[in-house]
């Protein structure tokens, strides 16, 4: 059973006001940890709990929602405190209620995250790794995009699909395809900043139709990383991203690129949840390789 009284404790000493918690509501919809709405009365925080084993996934996720918030581009929620309770970890983040009858705007949502991409380091990666889901994402920086998405994006899911029993086909065809991406990311991006998880259950509307984009595995990488993987679950508007494109357009030969981003989340998927997705990583290595003509 859950301690609340250390995170309430953490609470009151990171807001500097008294947290007297009067109701907890528990979240349904996540597959990682459990989440909260913690209530006091005139105050709620958002809260998720994990195994205490999991501190380190949650400081990596209250930076990144730091590094986004002082972006001042889109709205994120704003990370209060991450710590232990007994044998669990929490994070507390601003609670922002979803929903309402306040007009939404996928197209400010698509501008607003241009101007995101317009933040900019000189290296690709993050000061720390963080995790993409529940698997570890390595950050290492590096100058060179090429060589920073084979070491530390493709190359590490393939290792992993392997050690998860994945051979034959997938890493045959796979490797080639890690061999080929100096053909395939010929373009030279600026490092931007970026959400990392941008699939469409990771933004949503507030009550005035402000977006809100949350859960994040920041690093600084290809814009187009972005952009890819808000297409690969669904999609967004059309609205969203012609905002984008005309806020900044994107470089020729962005379909291409698109699925060899989007592979990355395909074999994660199939890291994590199984064979399922066995054949939609094989199908995208197939037209990327054949892309190569």
């Amino acid at each position: 059973m859950t301690d609340w009284h250390p995170i309430a404790a953490a609470i009151t000493a990171a807001t500097g006001q008294p947290c007297q918690p009067q109701s907890r509501q528990e979240l349904g919809g996540g597959c990682i940890n459990r989440a909260f709405v913690l209530r006091d009365g005139s105050h709620a925080w958002f809260v998720k709990l994990n195994s205490a084993r999991r501190l380190d996934m949650f400081a990596a996720e209250s930076a990144g929602l730091e590094a986004l918030a002082a972006a001042e581009a889109i709205r994120v929620p704003r990370p209060l405190c991450v710590g232990t309770a007994g044998d669990e970890a929490f994070l507390v983040l601003e609670f922002i209620a979803f929903g309402g009858a306040g007009p939404r705007s996928p197209a400010t949502a698509g501008r607003q995250l241009a101007a995101l991409h317009r933040q900019t380091q000189d290296r690709f990666g993050w000061r720390h790794d963080n995790f993409i889901g529940a698997t570890p994402q390595a950050n290492d920086e590096d100058p060179d995009w090429t060589c920073f998405w084979q070491a530390r994006r493709l190359g590490p899911q393939l290792d992993l699909a392997l050690a998860r029993g994945y051979g034959g086909r997938l890493q045959e065809r796979g490797q080639r395809l890690l061999a080929a991406c100096p053909a395939l990311l010929d373009q030279a991006p600026p490092p931007a900043l970026l959400h990392g998880d941008l699939w469409g259950g990771n933004l949503a509307y507030d009550q005035a139709g402000q977006a809100v984009i949350f859960d994040p595995a920041t690093y600084y990488g290809d814009r187009e990383a972005d952009l890819a993987m808000t297409e690969l679950f669904g999609g967004f508007s059309a609205d969203f991203y012609a905002a984008y494109r005309e806020a900044w357009p994107l470089d020729p030969g962005y379909p291409v690129r698109r699925d060899l981003y989007n592979l990355y989340h395909v074999l994660n998927h199939l890291n994590l949840f199984g064979a399922g997705y066995l054949g939609q990583a094989q199908s995208m290595i197939d037209r990327l390789l054949a892309a190569l003509g």
